[in-house]
C-alpha cells in the first residue's frame, strides 16, 4: 500500500461471511442494505487494483480482527475495512482451506420472520419453518429450546468479485512487519489506548 496517503478506516459494516462452493472461497464483507453495499463497491473496491487487495486475519484470543485494503486508481475515495469479530467454525474452516486465494465480493444480510421464507427454512435456534408455533405464537415447538420467535436470515451477493492473492494471517506480535495491519492498529487500536490514557 502506498504511504503517501492517509490511510482511511471502514467499519460500517456488519461483519464477513466465507463461501465455500466457487472455484476459489469468497470473502463477503456483509452491509444491512443493497444500496450502501453497491455505493462502497461502486466507488471503492471497483478501483482496487486485483494483485494489490490485502487481506489480514490477526488472532487476538478468540477473536480475530479483519482487515482488507489496496492501492486505488481512485485515490480520493479509496478506504480500507476493519471489523473485530468473533472466531466461527466458518473462520476456521476458511483459514484452512483458502489455499492462499480468495474471491472478494460484497453481500447483503437481512433478517427474516416466519412469514417471508419458505418451509425448509431454519431459524436461527437451528429448528425448520415447521416447528414453530403457527401464527402470532411462532415460538419453536421443542420443549429443550428457548426460541420464542422465528428468525431467519438471507445473504444475497452481489455479482461483482475480485481475486485477493495476499492472505495472511498473523498474531499482534506480527503485526509490525505489515504495514497494512500495523497502520490499522495504529490508528484504531494503539493510538485510542494512548488517549485514553492521556485523559
Amino acid at each position: 500500500m502506498s504511504s503517501e496517503y492517509k490511510v482511511n478506516w471502514f467499519n460500517d459494516f456488519l461483519g464477513v461471511a466465507y463461501r465455500y462452493y466457487d472455484l476459489r472461497m469468497n470473502v463477503v464483507p456483509l452491509f444491512s442494505d443493497f444500496k450502501d453495499a453497491s455505493k462502497f463497491w461502486r466507488e471503492t473496491v471497483h478501483w482496487w487494483i486485483d494483485h494489490s487487495i490485502k487481506i489480514r486475519f490477526v488472532e487476538i484470543e478468540n477473536d480475530y480482527w479483519f482487515i482488507m485494503g489496496s492501492d486505488s486508481k481512485r485515490v480520493e475515495n479509496n478506504s480500507s475495512l476493519f471489523k473485530i469479530l468473533p472466531k466461527s467454525n466458518y473462520y476456521e474452516r476458511f483459514k484452512k482451506g483458502h489455499d492462499g486465494e480468495a474471491y472478494l465480493r460484497l453481500g447483503v444480510y437481512t433478517k427474516k420472520s416466519k412469514k417471508d421464507v419458505k418451509d425448509d427454512a431454519v431459524c436461527s435456534c437451528s429448528h425448520v419453518k415447521e416447528d414453530h408455533g403457527e401464527e402470532d405464537d411462532d415460538s419453536c415447538l421443542y420443549e429443550d429450546c428457548n426460541c420464542k420467535k422465528f428468525e431467519s436470515f438471507q445473504v444475497n451477493l452481489l455479482k461483482k468479485k475480485k481475486t485477493v492473492t495476499d492472505i495472511k494471517f498473523l498474531t499482534e506480535n506480527e503485526i509490525k512487519d505489515d504495514v497494512l495491519a500495523w497502520n490499522c492498529f495504529s490508528t484504531n487500536k494503539y493510538n485510542q489506548e494512548k488517549e485514553s490514557s492521556n485523559e
